[in-house]
């Protein structure tokens, strides 16, 4: 059979084009599933010390890692409590304040005492850590909740190891009457672990997703009295121990009654 030149050059010219478009339709999808996802705070209170606490560690890592839940983008925050340390092993990264922070959430949650491992998911929403599909449900479900605009700008710091940061938030509106809004910053790092050798995990490594450094509020908004958008500024010192391409600045709003997230975002820590 023989084939006309001109008509073979135009069939396979058409056929780059057309996979061509197909290649940039689901660049740009993908990249539009991207743009839509929703931030969630999903926050993780464990201990190297609690045997039980290894699989939810390791589930939360895979959650930020992979973001396999739709339309959710996954702002995860281990944050290590100190009450285990008397078992044996003293976990590094454990802190008086996360502590006291779970006790908020207990008093909240109208629970008769903390536990490890929790999740908590927006500051409403909290369950046993290796209840993996109630937790990816949730996740879900927060992420089509209406949110208020937040986002973070990392600005100029006279000193080295500190970083400052203009946190913007708009549209706050949907809030608790009588409660107030607080905006908090956190710094957490990505990439710890450690080899136990002592108490409940003794000879296991466990690696952590994103861990909670600091964590502080900054401002508090009013929906009524607050301009939009509502500028808070924040400058954090960095422990010279920290690696700086692991950190990510997380700031949210967060009702102070009702422990509730309006809205939240994280952006990396630039060099």
């Amino acid at each position: 059979m023989k084939y006309n030149a001109t008509a073979l050059l135009f069939v396979i010219c058409a056929l780059f084009a057309f996979s061509s478009t197909l290649a940039t339709s689901s660049s740009t999808q993908s990249s539009a599933s991207t743009q839509t996802r929703t931030p969630v705070v999903v926050e993780l209170f464990t201990s190297e010390g609690c045997s039980s606490c290894p699989p939810a560690d390791a589930f939360l890592l895979r959650l930020e890692e992979q973001q396999f839940v739709d339309g959710a983008e996954v702002i995860a925050i281990e944050e290590h409590v100190d009450y285990w340390n008397h078992d044996g092993w003293t976990d590094p990264f454990s802190s008086v304040e996360w502590t006291l922070r779970q006790q908020d959430y207990a008093s909240a949650f109208k629970l008769d005492g903390t536990y490890t491992p929790q999740i908590v998911i927006d500051g409403h929403e909290q369950f046993i850590g290796s209840r993996t599909r109630e937790v990816s449900t949730a996740i879900l479900q927060n992420s089509r909740n209406q949110k208020c605009g937040v986002s973070i700008e990392q600005v100029l710091a006279a000193q080295k190891q500190a970083r400052q940061f203009d946190v913007s938030v708009t549209n706050l509106t949907g809030s608790t009457p009588r409660d107030s809004s607080e905006i908090w910053l956190a710094i957490t790092e990505k990439g710890l672990h450690s080899k136990v050798d002592r108490g409940e995990n003794a000879g296991k490594s466990l690696y952590h997703a994103s861990v909670v450094r600091w964590m502080h509020k900054i401002a508090v908004a009013n929906e009524k009295a607050s301009p939009s958008p509502l500028i808070a500024q924040a400058s954090v010192k960095l422990n010279p121990t920290w690696k700086i391409e692991n950190l990510r600045a997380v700031a949210f709003v967060q009702e102070r009654q009702s422990r509730r997230m309006l809205g939240a975002a994280s952006v990396k820590l630039a060099r």
